[in-house]
Formats: structure tokens, C-alpha cells, sequence
């Protein structure tokens, strides 16, 4: 690299001839003509070796010409190959691009108010949920493309219900919709690609846009992907939780007090700081809120409990046998009977439980012995009329199976 400047520089800046570069730097005068002819500086190249995999490349090609998808498990079998995986996964990664075609990702222009993406984050820590219960629990996270302002939010589960009174809950946080909903196809959301009716129904009445991203494409909402991300290594670290409650009430203050307070080099700025920008272009919230949780109507049994999400919660016991409207949201679960709620409790998130009202245990043990002091009243009331009972023998008689009375006094 030293001989290469050096004999451009005496040539080129001291005017040296070749010949005297050569005497001077103890180099031949080929050395010299190659490193004025080369424009680079010299760099040492390993001459390749060639791969095992060269040799199957033309079965390779032959198979992903047929089916470009197929597994690199599949074509190694196929092919009979029994040398390391990683050689042969690295030439079909080089190969595919040539069957599949190349999907590139264009770099996305977010307007103020334009669009939410909307994803479920399943932090590892393991949540108590009462009675000797506790598990893993999806928390909803909600990006604004523009402002990267930043809400989330721990649900109970990530049934329909519970991921639209989640969504209802963030959005009306904020304080306006955005024009596009952005979610993946989440089974309860588009399992299909579609969004479904419910889901239809919620984008109706907020006035905007369900998109659905599109197969293997993680990028189309990449922003709430990276800021799972950003939970997880920013957020969870050093903390323990004792309930739901209690890490809705950390993850926000958290997100209040650092996520949305940090400033954003692609932004340029605090997401707090132009949340305001993206409210100004965003549609306000409607007058009426859309369908959220869970809501259906049945008929209240003899035990006088109705069943929402596994647990089985008490209800007034004057309503037996009467049609009751259920509605649950991620707070409260409510029963009413001809517009008068009869049954009002907090959410169970703990699964197959019993949630009793003792007011409603009362009412049944009234009901109780007030049914039976009326069957024990009817029991024994006088002046019941009695029925005849007819002798037996007279069907034989009239079937004549048996001789009449007076046949008999006859052959007396």
C-alpha cells in the first residue's frame, strides 16, 4: 500500500520517470506501470474455492422452480443432502430471490392525523389475577404514524370483545380517531385478510379506515412492532406487578412521564410536543360510542347465574325464567331485566370462578321457603274435591272375563 502512494505520488506530483521510481524504491518496472495503471489501491484477494453445494445447485433451481416456498428442510431432503445446513441455507437464500421476485419496502410518508397502528404485545412477566390464578396477559398498543405518540393498555384476554372496548379505550384517551386503523390479521380482527362485521361495525361508527396489513409483511406497521420492542427493554426491566391494575397503572405513567417525552431523531421533536399537530387533522370522536365488549341476551335459569368469558356470575333470583340483557366490558360485567340492572359486578380475569352477590343468595333463600310453605299450604288444604276410584274387577266383567253379579247368584 506505501510503494502503490508513493509511486503515484513521485509520478504524478514529482514528475519522476518510471524508471527512476523503480531504482529509487527497489521495485521492478512492472510494479511501477501496474500501480499508475490501477485507479484503486491494492487490496489481497483469496482466489474462491468452490462449495459443496455448487454441485446441487442445478437440482436446487430445479426444485424451486416448481415450488419457490419450499422449506430448505424439504429441498436438503430432496436432494439427498447430508452436509451442514448452514452452507446449503445460505446459497438457497441467494437462489430464491430469483423464483419468488423481490417485495421491496418503500419508505412511508405519515401525514398528520393519517393513521393508528394498532398491535398485541405479550410481555413475559407472569400477571396474579386473584383466586391462586395467574398467567401471561396481551397488552394493546396503539402508535399514531405522525406524532409517534404512544398508549397501551393490559386486556383480559384477546377475544373480539375485549380488543374492541380495549381499542374504544385508547382511542377516546387520546381524544380523537385517526383516519386509518392499522391492525395484522389477528383472528379476532381479519383472520382472513377482511376485517369482520363487528370490526366493520367499530370502523363505521369512529369514521375511519379498517386496513389490514398484508401476509409476511411485518414492515407495513413496523412502528408498533419496534416500540414492542422498546417495552421490553426500556419498560419491563426491574419490575414486578401484583395485579392488572397495577401495571396499567405503571405502563402509563411510564409512557406519560419517559416514552412520550423522549425526543425522536426521525421526528425531530417530542411526540408530546406534536400530538397536538396530528389531533388537529384527526376526526373527532362521535357522539355515540361504537359496540364494544360483549353483550347478548338469554333466558336467566333456576341457578340464577349467567356465564361471561368462563366465570359465572349471580343475578337477582326474582328474574328466573325471564329473558336478561348481559353486557361486559373490561370493568364491570351487568345484568338488566326489563330496564332494571340486576346484577352489577366487578370483572372476573381469572378463568372458570363463581362471582356471587350475597344480596342475590338472600333473595334466593326467601324465594326458597316461600315455594315451599305454598306447596306445603296446598298439601293439606281442605275441601279438596275426591275422585272415585273405580273397582277393577268391573272392566273384567265387562269384557267378560267374569260373570255378572246376577250370573253368579244364578248358579248359586
Amino acid at each position: 500500500m506505501e510503494d502503490w502512494a508513493e509511486i503515484r505520488r513521485l509520478h504524478r506530483a514529482e514528475k519522476m520517470p518510471k524508471k527512476q521510481i523503480a531504482e529509487k524504491l527497489g521495485v521492478s518496472r512492472t510494479t511501477v506501470y501496474k500501480a499508475l495503471e490501477s485507479a484503486e489501491p491494492p487490496k489481497y484477494q483469496r482466489a474462491p474455492k468452490g462449495s459443496l453445494v455448487d454441485a446441487y445447485v442445478p437440482q436446487i433451481k430445479a426444485l424451486l422452480a416448481d415450488a419457490p416456498r419450499m422449506p430448505a428442510t424439504v429441498i436438503a431432503e430432496r436432494i439427498g443432502w447430508e452436509h451442514s445446513m448452514t452452507i446449503l441455507k445460505d446459497r438457497i437464500r441467494q437462489l430464491r430471490p430469483l423464483y419468488t421476485g423481490v417485495d421491496p419496502a418503500d419508505r412511508l410518508v405519515h401525514r398528520p392525523g393519517e393513521a393508528a397502528q394498532f398491535d398485541l404485545w405479550f410481555p413475559e412477566p407472569v400477571i396474579p389475577l386473584g383466586y391462586g390464578q395467574a398467567r401471561v396477559l396481551p397488552v394493546l398498543v396503539m402508535t399514531l404514524t405522525f406524532s409517534r405518540f404512544l398508549t397501551a393498555l393490559m386486556i383480559p384476554s384477546r377475544q373480539q370483545g375485549d380488543l374492541l372496548a380495549g381499542m374504544w379505550q385508547l382511542v377516546t384517551g387520546v381524544g380523537a380517531v385517526s383516519k386509518q386503523l392499522i391492525w395484522d390479521r389477528e383472528a379476532a380482527i381479519a383472520p382472513k385478510g377482511k376485517a369482520l362485521p363487528e370490526v366493520q361495525a367499530f370502523a363505521g361508527t369512529t369514521a375511519a379506515k379498517m386496513v389490514i396489513a398484508p401476509k409476511r409483511d411485518p414492515e407495513f406497521k413496523g412502528m408498533t412492532e419496534r416500540n414492542n420492542d422498546y417495552f421490553e427493554t426500556s419498560f419491563l426491566p426491574g419490575r414486578r406487578f401484583t395485579s392488572p391494575q397495577d401495571f396499567n397503572t405503571q405502563i402509563s405513567a411510564w409512557i406519560t412521564e419517559v416514552a412520550n417525552q423522549r425526543k425522536i431523531r426521525s421526528l425531530g421533536d417530542k411526540p408530546v410536543n406534536v400530538l397536538a399537530k396530528d389531533l388537529e387533522a384527526m376526526t373527532p370522536l362521535p357522539p355515540s360510542p361504537p359496540a364494544t365488549g360483549f353483550s347478548f341476551q338469554t333466558r336467566l335459569g333456576r341457578d340464577y347465574y349467567v356465564r361471561l368469558a368462563t366465570n359465572d356470575y349471580s343475578v337477582d333470583p326474582k328474574c328466573i325464567g325471564r329473558l336478561v340483557q348481559v353486557t361486559g366490558t373490561l370493568e364491570r360485567v351487568v345484568v338488566v331485566c326489563e330496564g332494571q340492572v340486576v346484577a352489577d359486578h366487578q370483572r372476573c380475569w381469572a378463568s372458570q370462578q363463581v362471582i356471587t352477590d350475597p344480596a342475590h343468595v338472600e333473595t334466593a333463600r326467601v324465594l326458597r321457603a316461600e315455594y315451599g310453605r305454598i306447596r306445603a299450604q296446598r298439601a293439606t288444604a281442605p275441601g279438596e274435591a275426591t275422585v272415585a276410584v273405580r273397582d277393577l274387577g268391573s272392566y273384567d266383567e265387562l269384557f267378560g272375563l267374569t260373570p255378572a253379579p246376577a250370573a253368579r247368584k244364578e248358579a248359586a
